[in-house]
């Protein structure tokens, strides 16, 4: 991790390109990432007018080097728990292993606590194996199956 403690705070719509390169900075996202365009700043924008939904970033040194979104929603299964879904979880090729994807779990699991949240949660691409033991060191557990459709 870069010498300086990173902080964690809501994406600015400046953000968005530094946002979109991380989650091109991997084997799946470099196939299913473009370049920066109006749709991105569009679904920035409707993710700030939906108030339950986050961007979040890691900002060292005046460089995004972490990201991640949280949605915080409400329902009736699990005794009417609410839970809040994490995506996009990413950090900066050049600082992995350095404790700073630990550090951006622990501060989504507290954002989740203070929204009154019971239950994260996430999907994750099968074939990110290193992903899946990280997150198994964390605490989680592949519970569930995860199904998805393109539309």
């Amino acid at each position: 991790m870069t010498a300086e403690l990173p902080v964690f705070r809501g994406a600015t719509r400046a953000d968005v390109p530094a946002v979109c390169d991380l989650l091109a900075d991997d084997v799946l996202g470099r196939t299913r990432e473009g370049a920066v365009s109006a749709h991105y700043l569009s679904a920035f924008d409707a993710m700030q007018a939906e108030g339950q939904n986050h961007l979040i970033v890691a900002e060292a040194q005046g460089r995004i080097v972490a990201c991640y979104q949280i949605t915080f929603i409400s329902g009736l299964s699990l005794s009417a728990a609410r839970r809040a879904q994490i995506e996009g979880v990413r950090v900066a090729s050049d600082q992995r292993g350095h404790g700073l994807g630990e550090a951006l779990i622990r501060d989504a699991e507290a954002r989740a606590r203070a929204a009154g949240c019971g239950l994260i949660q996430f999907t994750t691409n099968r074939s990110r194996e290193d992903a899946h033991r990280f997150y198994d060191r964390m605490g989680f557990t592949p519970s569930h199956i995860g199904y998805k459709k393109p539309l």
